[in-house]
């Protein structure tokens, strides 16, 4: 929650309020002044101490003063501040792409990339706020929509725990297929609104090394859709399986994954480590999740005011036994 703010207001015009409040204040200094020379008139001091005995000094005058800093307060409470709130969004699409080639097999993260990926992908979709509509597409040789987009995680979680290893690798398909599973889902539920927006998650390994698209021309269609696509470059340079007997190097392509990300308009993360792309998730899921909005702020002032008045009434009763 944010804190008071001074940076915009929804009913400015309240603030003619505080003319009223001045004036307030303005009386008050003049009543003391009449007040004080009417009990000067006075010759007869030990009458005087009869008729008004002796008041404490600056106390008295403590309740007043809280009073006016109450009326303050709740003008500008009155004024509606705004400020920028992180909240959770309530609509978008976002489709996880993972790879998974034989590559995925690699041990160069521990138990393996693929299951390394599968506990940090399921962790990502449970900490998703509500309101994002999840889906879900695996990709080797060709891309599979495994679960449309949906708020039920559970059956996000259940298609990651499903994955299967294949030989190949079709990047770009896999980036024509989630947009594909985006224009559907938004062409269902867009309403008068349009469709929600929307991101796609893209976290391979490897070199793309078949498909009927090119990875970067898909990256420039999601470009033009306004879809951008954040990719994460997962292994290290040092990657190994072993395939029909044969000991094959696999090491990330991170270039190309910058490339897609940049081209798209979305973000490039690199995750050498079970930890790091634990990290990288944790980082999507609070930019796709919240967004930043004008909020209401009012909340903070209402309660300083009325706490400021509660103060003026206990300090009169105290000082005067009666309210201001």
């Amino acid at each position: 929650m944010a804190g008071p703010s001074l940076t915009g207001f929804t009913s400015p015009w309240w603030f003619l309020l505080l003319i009223v409040v001045a004036a307030l204040g303005a009386g008050y200094v003049v009543l003391q002044r009449v007040r004080r020379k009417r009990v000067l008139r006075f010759t007869n001091l030990e009458l005087l101490e009869r008729v008004a005995p002796k008041r404490p000094g600056w106390p008295v005058h403590v309740p007043a003063a809280f009073l006016l800093v109450a009326f303050v307060l709740l003008t500008i409470a009155l004024a509606g501040p705004t400020a920028e709130q992180r909240v959770p969004r309530n609509r978008a699409t976002v489709m996880l792409v993972v790879d998974t080639s034989l590559s995925m097999m690699a041990t160069d993260i521990q138990p393996s990339r693929l299951e390394a990926a599968q506990v940090a992908a399921k962790s990502f979709a449970d900490g998703l706020t509500p309101g994002i509509n999840l889906g879900l597409i695996s990709f080797a040789g060709s891309a599979t929509v495994l679960v449309a987009p949906t708020t039920d995680r559970d059956a996000v979680t259940g298609g990651i725990d499903g994955l299967k290893l294949a030989q190949s690798t079709a990047t770009g398909d896999a980036i024509v297929a989630a947009m594909a599973a985006i224009d559907s889902f938004g062409k269902v539920v867009g309403g008068a609104e349009g469709p929600p927006p929307s991101r796609i998650v893209l976290m391979t390994d490897g070199k793309e090394t078949v498909g009927t698209r090119k990875a970067f021309d898909a990256a420039e269609d999601a470009k033009k859709a306004g879809v951008p696509i954040s990719t994460i470059s997962f292994g290290t340079s040092r990657g190994v399986v072993d395939i029909d007997g044969r000991s094959q190097e696999v090491p990330v392509d991170d270039e190309s994954m910058r490339e897609i990300a940049e081209i798209s308009g979305g973000e490039f993360f690199k995750a050498a480590s079970a930890e790091e792309l634990r990290r990288v998730y944790d980082t999507l899921g609070e930019q796709i999740g919240y967004e930043k909005k004008q909020a209401d702020a009012s909340k903070p002032w209402l309660v300083m005011g009325t706490i400021a008045a509660l103060i003026a009434a206990a300090g009169s009763l105290l000082l005067s036994q009666r309210l201001p």
